[in-house]
């Protein structure tokens, strides 16, 4: 079994290098640690889909908590799958720059087939915020 979180954060004053800067590293950090994701970023908010081993992703939520770049973590949901949604993303960024409604159509586009309708649903939702 695979567990799998979402969470949203505040992080207001970032710039796109040091967003670019963080996908990279956690792109670099969660292959060593066989988490997949995605990652998007509305230009104050992130939200995270993680997946992997419970006690990796446990442990992972802690250092996120602990970052001081942002705050508000909030877990949206926690849950075991049986394969992962995203499994060839070591951390996959989808950029919602574009209006709404173009940025609706390409994310829809980009999330992966296995993602739970409940979590396609809160990703979509997330689309439309600024």
């Amino acid at each position: 079994m695979i567990s799998q979180y979402l969470y949203i954060s505040t992080a207001p004053d970032l710039s796109r290098d040091q967003v670019t800067r963080i996908l990279e590293a956690s792109a670099l950090n969660n292959a060593a640690r066989s988490v997949t994701g995605l990652l998007l970023y509305n230009g104050r908010n992130f939200l995270q889909l993680l997946e992997g081993e419970e006690d990796t992703l446990s442990a992972l939520m802690d250092r996120i908590g602990d970052d001081p770049r942002h705050s508000g973590v909030s877990m949206i949901d926690r849950m075991t799958v049986d394969e992962r949604a995203c499994p060839d993303w070591a951390m996959k960024r989808i950029a919602i720059n574009q209006n709404v409604d173009q940025r609706r159509a390409e994310l829809d586009e980009q999330l992966p087939g296995g993602l739970s309708p409940e979590h396609r649903r809160i990703i979509m939702n997330f689309a439309v915020l600024n």
